[in-house]
């Protein structure tokens, strides 16, 4: 069994389904409430656990109510938090969700506490396998300078500073549409393969390594073999896409590392973030290992 290290962003996550979304200075009222941990490499560190996998988070949260409730969720799903940090008088990060059950489209507002940084931790576990979000920049070098040999991939979603020191250093830098969009200055259009081909290379040239760009319900972009590749996804019906990327990387970093191709690992996440938002609230939408195998076999069968 493989020891997989996701090092990040830990929140606590209010979700409020709703069938319209609210207009400005306006009330609507919901019937639902749907509670959970949330956090790029926190949820992803679920998945792999509920993967079978010996999965650590590290990060940090409050020591406060919903510091608990995350930490209580993380021992809920066996994953481990010796790494993690209770910081004495700061706020766990929150994040209150607006999830639009027509469109299946979300809002997030996140609150962070700025005060909020982990505490220089020294690793004794040896990782196989590190995912960082860009979260926790002293702790995440520490960790590369640290286990070199272990296989290094990177969620990143938005452009700041902390995730442009760290993508060079990775082994694959799976990244979202709006990041590569961002750091090559130019537009992807899904439906012409050259302008994502440009920005790929682009990326590829500034950061040195792999790069996977997600493009949500159309499914993931990389060179594979020489060949600039779209992997497309599955068609679903949209609830909720809170997470569906957190759940993408968990996956991604899963099949690569159990020596996959890049192809099939980059269809069996398209397929793993797409049952994701059948299902509302992040963590409760994690498929099973089995469903998602399951479902490819019967899918490219047909």
């Amino acid at each position: 069994m493989k020891k997989y290290f996701c090092i990040g962003h830990a929140t606590y996550d209010m979700t409020l389904p709703v069938y319209s979304y609210p207009a400005e200075n306006s009330k609507i009222k919901t019937n639902r409430k749907v509670e959970c941990g949330g956090g790029s490499s926190a949820n992803s560190s679920v998945l792999l656990s509920m993967w079978k996998e010996k999965a650590y988070f590290i990060g940090a949260v409050g020591n406060d109510y919903y510091g608990k409730r995350v930490i209580g969720a993380f021992k809920y799903h066996k994953v481990n938090t010796k790494y993690l940090s209770k910081v004495k008088n700061c706020y766990t990060s929150t994040s209150f969700i607006v999830s639009s059950m027509e469109k299946g489209k979300r809002t997030i507002i996140t609150f962070k506490d700025s005060n909020l940084k982990m505490d220089n931790k020294i690793f004794v576990d040896r990782p196989d396998v590190i995912l960082f979000d860009g979260e926790h920049l002293d702790n995440s070098l520490a960790l590369i300078g640290k286990y070199p040999e272990a296989l290094k991939i990177i969620d990143a979603g938005s452009v700041k500073e902390e995730t442009l020191i760290l993508c060079p250093l990775m082994d694959y830098v799976v990244c979202s549409k709006n990041f590569a969009e961002e750091i090559s200055g130019k537009k992807i259009d899904v439906t012409k393969k050259q302008t994502i081909t440009t920005v790929c290379k682009i990326l590829e040239k500034k950061f040195d390594t792999k790069v996977v760009i997600t493009l949500e319900e159309h499914g993931s972009f990389a060179k594979i073999e020489n060949k600039y590749v779209l992997v497309p996804s599955i068609t679903v019906k949209a609830v909720d896409s809170t997470g569906a990327g957190d759940i993408y990387h968990g996956a991604f970093t899963y099949f690569i590392s159990k020596g996959y191709d890049l192809e099939k690992t980059m269809r069996l996440s398209n397929i793993s973030g797409a049952l994701s938002v059948t299902k509302i609230g992040s963590r409760f939408s994690i498929p099973a290992l089995e469903e998602v195998l399951s479902y490819d076999k019967w899918f490219w069968i047909l």
